[in-house]
Parts: structure tokens; sequence; C-alpha cells
């Protein structure tokens, strides 16, 4: 059957008693009736889960951190009973024009131009590309684009994008950390210059700090940027006297051994009273959960329920000033084990708040 929310009609299938759907020409057809749901149906759906399986067709080397074993171990969790109710929806392919709101065109085509037929290619130390790279960020961008499209039109309250690579490390016009487009810069670009957004907030608590947001919006106004993280770490920006043009930078670095009280006390100080003074119309949650006290890469000590009380207390700041509009987008997490568990109480409370 098809399914219609905004400018897509989901092609949508029951399997093992979900809903899986796609937006897009791309994809083939799926088997069953065709129809269009009524909106009070739709609106049902509270909360959609966005994800591609092209984006398992980044690869990279043996042993680097940022596996296809990360998605399927998110998949595996919120294959769970409990999240039956989420609409699942492919991610679409960006269009360049998105991404280039936050990236100059000829960085796009030059990302394009880098994508390997066979093997791998080092951008850097740590960010290669593969055959399959070039979707698989198309994919991530356009995840992006398309959870912002339903959350501001108010066709779903939240969404959750589960893809990789990851974004929030890409600056303007230098790919680096496994990121090669900033899928968060993107998202809030599109909501100012697509649906009138006069103030987005980023919220990073990805334990490395988000150097690429940061950059991108040092001198933007509309945009604020909010990030928890360990430091001293990769990539060493994020100290408290980095505010950005217009003060709309906000870092609350931790140090290493930080756990849960820590990371509560600086959310709570630092970053929400500056969100509620800063109004924003859209919460974009860069949602890394490499904080995890099982996380190989850092030295925080974060538990799943410190994910879902920073969940909660977004969604509140959702709730009082954007009508309840949040989208979130993977960004780290390298511990299997430690991800799929945190993504796990990160949705549930998407849904349930």
């Amino acid at each position: 059957m098809k399914r219609r929310i905004g400018p897509f009609a989901y092609k949508c299938q029951a399997i093992a008693g979900r809903l899986r759907c796609s937006a897009g020409s791309d994809v083939p057809a799926a088997k069953g009736v065709a129809i269009t749901l009524p909106s009070r149906m739709l609106r049902v759906m509270s909360t959609l889960l966005i994800s591609h399986s092209a984006c398992l067709n980044h690869l990279t080397p043996a042993g680097h951190p940022e596996r296809p074993d990360r998605l399927r171990a998110i998949e595996r969790a919120l294959e769970d009973e409990k999240f039956q109710s989420l609409l699942r929806v492919e991610a679409p392919l960006a269009d360049k024009v998105a991404i280039a709101r936050a990236h100059p065109m000829d960085y796009v085509e030059a990302v394009e131009q880098a994508s390997p037929a066979e093997g791998l290619v080092r951008l850097d130390a740590d960010t290669t590309m593969s055959p399959g790279t070039y979707e698989a960020v198309l994919r991530a961008a356009g995840g992006a684009v398309l959870a912002v499209d339903e959350v501001m039109a108010k066709r779903a309250s939240n969404a959750f994008v589960a893809t990789r690579p990851p974004g929030h490390h890409a600056e303007t016009a230098t790919p680096m950390g496994f990121c090669l487009f900033n899928n968060a810069a993107i998202a809030a670009r599109h909501a100012r210059a697509a649906h009138g957004a006069e103030r987005v907030a980023i919220i990073d608590f990805d334990v490395h700090h988000g150097n690429g947001s940061q950059e991108i919006f040092w001198n933007d106004a509309a945009v604020m940027y909010c990030s928890t993280h360990q430091m001293p770490l990769y990539p060493g920006t994020g100290a408290r006297t980095e505010e950005g043009a217009h003060r709309t930078i906000v870092n609350a670095p931790l140090r290493p051994g930080d756990g849960g009280e820590q990371f509560r006390e600086a959310v709570e100080t630092t970053i929400l009273p500056r969100l509620r003074s800063f109004r924003p119309d859209l919460v974009i949650v860069s949602a890394g959960f490499d904080a995890h006290a099982r996380d190989p890469l850092a030295n925080l000590n974060l538990l799943e329920p410190d994910f879902a009380w920073a969940t909660q207390k977004l969604m509140e700041i959702a709730d009082e000033t954007a009508e309840g509009r949040l989208v979130s987008l993977l960004e780290g997490g390298y511990d299997l084990q430690g991800l799929a568990n945190s993504v796990a109480v990160h949705v549930k409370t998407l849904m349930h708040g």
C-alpha cells in the first residue's frame, strides 16, 4: 500500500507485524493495494525512524570503529516488540542544493568525484570512502532533510535518523573524523530555508566535540550549537571560551572519568538555560552514544538512564518553545552493545516522552 506524507508517497509493506515504508522513486514498489491513508491515521505514528540499507555499504578499513555493524546492532535493538508502532521510512537521496546550504557546491562535487570505483580511498587519517560511501552520505543527508520536513509540517512529532557515516566533525569544506557531510548543519539550514524557522538549536551529546557544527555556525545568529563532550579529546575544540560571533555557541566540556552526575549538572546549569533563552523553533539532536561507559574511544561513564534523561529534557525544551518539534540524528557510538541499548532508550523516550 502507499502512504502519503508530504511530498513523498511512501511504499509500505507489513513485514513481521511492522509497517516498513520507503520514500522516493528509486526503490521498488511494495506488493499490495495502493491507498492513501487518512491524515488522522498518520498522526498516530508520532515518531519516525528513518534509515536505509545503503548506509551499510559505506565500508571502512578492518578494525575501524565506524563500521556497518553499528547500524545492524541498532536495527536488531529496534526490532523489539515495544518499537512496533514506529513508522520505518527509508531515507531518500539528498538533493545537492540542500547539502550546499551547509557546504560549498564545489566541495560537494569534490566528494562525489573522490568516490572510488573499487577499494578504499583515504580522505584523512580517519576518514575513508568506498564505492558505496557516496550514496550512503546522500542517504544520511536526505534522511535528515526528510525528518525536518515531516516534523516541521507536524506530520510527525519527532524523528530519529539512523544512518552512517556521522556528520558533526565535517566542516564547511573539510571532511574529518569519519564525517563527510554535516547532517545536523544541513538539517538546520533546510529548516530555515524551506520552512521559515527563525531559530534552530543543535544539541550534541557525542563524547567528541562537534567542531564542524561549531565552525559552520560560528557566525550564524539564527542557529545555537550546544555541546557536552570530553575534553581533552579529539578534535581538540570545545572550550567554554569558544562562544561564537553572536554567543550562540555553548560548550560544556566534561573531564575524563566524569559520569552521569557531572553530565546532568552540565546540561542543567549550562545548556538548558541558554536554550530556554534562545527559544528555538526546532530542536536538532546530534545523538552520539560514545559517552557510554562501555565505549572504547573515550573515558566518560554515561549509562542508558543518562541518555534517556537527556532525551526527556530536550523534548521538554521542544515542547516549551518549538511545539514539540525535534529531530535526532545518529552520530557516534562504537561499542555495539552500549550503542544498541542507548539508542533503544533514546527512541523509546522519543516515542513516549
